[in-house]
């Protein structure tokens, strides 16, 4: 990771660390250099979640970019998939996403996309950093004709759902379906989709002002989807996050269908039509052990990477696998995107229960999800905490008393200044009292900001 751009692009709050001044800077490199790059103008193709900040960093990426010589193409509110999804079908150079995905309305956040739709080179990244930091010479600006232009490209969003459509094998005519768009990004995209493919669609959270997504709703208060489920006697719910990237999924009983069972019940469908590449699913280190003795059982074999779909997406590509994802539900369908995508993975879980005439619920009975207790601990140096001698000496002791009963992992947030404490075990209470044990001495030896 670099000093601005994480496992997920340049985040911060906004206007405090992550300010109009940063975004300018971004556009005027990536004008520069994609103009450098290409044998016309350069096109850059921006798309921004619903955060009240991210109207203003649209409009400095905007100045940055046309200041360089390069053409904006403006998509305005949508998902970050759907960002992709244009930038490798419509031969932009570049993509930009405006977005701090599932973090609170106040953070923001900067993602680019290169001209395959992947995750940015982090040699770019690099670059751009130097630039920011005045280590780089300075960017002539465009003038006269050469200055860029900025464009509506609202068409784009609409190609991509059309796209969306297109890749539902079957109507969901009849089938019950509760959606909670986050008051975020897929709040103008997932229900017509939805109703498009003929389900009896009921919407939440889909009523954005600026400060309220990812506030009480979506995928990281999957709680009131559940409530929502139930209380309709709906067939299936589906959650996504700020810029839709993200799927957590709600069965007919109000029971939550987290990424680790996604990636089972998915796998599983697609080993039986012989559409599972090598026959592997990729999982990252935070996936349950329930999920690869599930997997064991079910003769599917897997692979584990780093946390971050960014890591996830690299093993897929490197390797030709046609699924991966991670337990907060960034699911990847190789086939058809090259990122995690909420609302596909939800289409994708609609194919699997309508296909195979089964619930949700049954199609993810066979997995049994180890209790688990993950702990997000504020610390003032992300870097220092987990080098401690005595915080390893801690995670070591744990490690030799679950032994293959359960299993713990500690590391740094990508995006934010937490280490994570994790771990699995034959139930909650054991898992309480490990966790605990290294959160002491963390606190003890005075990382834990309070």
């Amino acid at each position: 990771m670099g000093k601005y751009f994480g496992t997920d692009g340049f985040r911060g709050e906004a206007n405090i660390n992550l300010t109009v001044e940063h975004a300018y800077k971004v556009g005027r490199y990536i004008g520069w250099y994609f103009n450098q790059k290409s044998s016309s103008r350069a096109k850059i193709v921006i798309g921004k979640d619903t955060r009240r900040s991210s109207y203003m960093f649209e409009n400095a990426l905007v100045a940055g970019l046309t200041a360089s010589g390069a053409d904006a193409y403006m998509l305005y509110v949508t998902t970050t998939p759907s960002v992709a999804y244009v930038v490798r079908t419509e031969q932009f150079d570049c993509g930009i996403m405006i977005s701090a995905s599932h973090n609170p309305y106040y953070d923001n956040g900067i993602k680019l996309i290169n001209a395959k739709g992947h995750k940015m080179e982090a040699e770019v990244e690099n670059e751009i950093e130097a630039y920011i930091d005045g280590e780089i010479h300075e960017i002539p600006f465009a003038t006269k004709k050469e200055i860029g232009r900025a464009k509506d490209y609202a068409a784009g969003r609409n190609h991509y759902i059309g796209y969306l459509i297109s890749t539902a094998t079957r109507s969901f005519k009849g089938v019950k379906v509760g959606l909670d768009c986050s008051n975020g990004s897929s709040f103008a995209i997932a229900e017509n989709v939805f109703k498009a493919l003929g389900a009896e669609t009921h919407v939440i959270n889909n009523e954005p002002d600026g400060t309220n997504i990812n506030t009480n709703c979506g995928s990281t208060h999957i709680e009131i989807l559940q409530g929502y489920v139930k209380e309709n006697h709906l067939d299936v719910g589906f959650a996504y996050d700020g810029d839709a990237d993200r799927c957590i999924a709600v069965d007919e009983n109000g029971q939550v269908v987290d990424g680790d069972l996604i990636l089972y019940v998915c796998g599983q469908y697609l080993k039986k039509h012989g559409d599972l590449n090598n026959n592997t699913v990729v999982t990252t280190v935070m996936s349950n052990l329930g999920l690869y003795k599930a997997f064991d059982a079910a003769g599917i074999a897997y692979e584990k990477t780093a946390v971050g779909d960014k890591y996830v997406n690299e093993n897929m590509v490197k390797n030709g696998h046609a699924l991966g994802g991670e337990q907060s539900g960034h699911i990847i369908f190789s086939k058809f995107a090259t990122t995690g995508d909420g609302i596909l993975t939800s289409i994708k879980i609609m194919e699997a229960m309508i296909e195979q005439k089964q619930s949700l619920a049954q199609l993810a009975e066979p997995v049994e999800i180890f209790p688990q207790i993950l702990e997000n601990v504020r610390v003032y140096d992300k870097a220092v905490a987990q080098a401690d001698e005595d915080v390893q000496k801690a995670v070591k002791e744990v490690e030799a008393e679950l032994g293959d009963e359960g299993r713990i992992l500690v590391r740094e947030s990508g995006t934010e200044p937490l280490v994570r404490v994790m771990v699995e075990a034959r139930s909650h209470e054991i898992c309480r009292e490990k966790v605990d044990k290294v959160v002491k001495v963390l606190r003890e030896k005075g990382h834990v900001i309070k």
